[in-house]
């Protein structure tokens, strides 16, 4: 199987060229019934969203919070971006209040705030595992489907990853490494790639290996496809055997195991590989749950998921809900 080198910007074309026409269509369906005075109990929103999100949504948060502002603008918002892990911790364990939180696992609202902070969630969307980097990386003109992890593990290339205990990409990161040692059946690849990224090398969420990138300080970082291609970065495409995008290798996947850091001080919590799925709630101490609950069934609705599919993630359509015991009313028919 090849490899591919893709440059997100003729990708950042054609994905603005469909969630253009997407917003349009949905514009347009709405339209009856502001010319009707049918305005929707909705229009009349306003209060404050808090939301704590993965490094990875903050360019389609930002989206996704400018479009609803612009439906109703007497709502506020308050973003906060961090690891999923660390933003599960925020209200599980300093207390802190939040409206939403989004993450770029959904095991993590499952192990760290289920069911004592939360009681349901919704799994929105997609993502891939790629290595980002520049053209003026080094070996950038090498990189390819042969010579990736050469590349990778040779003297005085700078490679970068996420912490695994805050960010789910860097436990993620481990877990391709895992995976490639099979799939090429290559005996050491694993201890070599994690050799090749030093601690040094490593930061609490990945998001924050872009200006280190970006700058020529690191040549290549381990990253969601999403945020390459956000960011203009020319990234390779794993083999989908390895980067954790398809449901039909979730056996496999399942062969990589990654220990990290659990609820309490001193515990740790095994995280099995699995497909990239995102995952978002309403935590039980949301100070504004009815306005969070509006913003969830816009984010899961077809100009949210437009928005989505814009910035390179691709959406779940419809969303999951495993279990629609604890599910609101509101979101049953949004769900499957």
């Amino acid at each position: 199987m090849q490899l591919r080198k893709v440059n997100a910007r003729r990708i950042q074309g054609s994905l603005s060229a469909m969630a253009l026409l997407a917003l349009l269509l949905a514009a347009c369906s709405a339209a009856p019934a502001a010319q009707t005075g049918d305005t929707p109990a909705a229009a009349e929103l306003e209060g404050k969203i808090i939301i704590f999100h993965a490094g990875s949504l903050t360019v389609p948060v930002d989206a996704l919070t400018e479009a609803f502002q612009a439906q109703h603008p007497k709502v506020r918002f308050e973003t906060e971006a961090s690891g999923s892990n660390a933003a599960a911790r925020k209200i599980s364990e300093l207390g802190r209040q939040a409206d939403l939180m989004l993450s770029s696992d959904y095991t993590v609202i499952e192990e760290l705030l289920m069911p004592d902070f939360a009681d349901w969630y919704v799994q929105f969307a997609r993502n891939t595992m790629v290595i980002a980097y520049t053209d003026q990386s080094l070996y950038a003109d090498e990189v390819d489907a042969d010579k990736w992890y050469e590349v990778l593990t040779r003297e005085g290339v700078v490679v970068g990853r996420g912490d695994p205990d805050v960010d789910p990409c860097g436990y993620r990161t481990l877990m391709v490494w895992q995976l490639a040692e099979k799939y090429y059946e290559l005996a050491g690849l694993d201890e070599s790639l994690d050799a090749a990224c030093p601690p040094q090398n490593v930061r609490p969420k990945s998001e924050g290996l872009l200006a280190l990138l970006q700058s020529g300080d690191m040549d290549y970082a381990w990253e969601y496809r999403s945020v390459a291609v956000q960011h203009g970065l020319e990234f390779v495409e794993l083999p989908d055997e390895i980067n954790l995008s398809k449901v039909e290798h979730t056996d496999f996947y399942a062969q990589a195991i990654v220990e990290i850091a659990g609820e309490e001080p001193g515990a740790s919590m095994t995280m099995t590989g699995k497909p990239i799925t995102y995952g978002v709630t309403i935590p039980q101490v949301a100070p504004s749950p009815d306005l969070a609950l509006e913003f969830v069934k816009f984010l899961i609705g077809p100009q949210g998921q437009a928005i989505m599919e814009q910035h390179g993630q691709p959406p779940i359509v419809p969303a999951v809900a495993t279990s629609k015991a604890s599910l609101p009313a509101d979101l049953l028919l949004l769900v499957e």
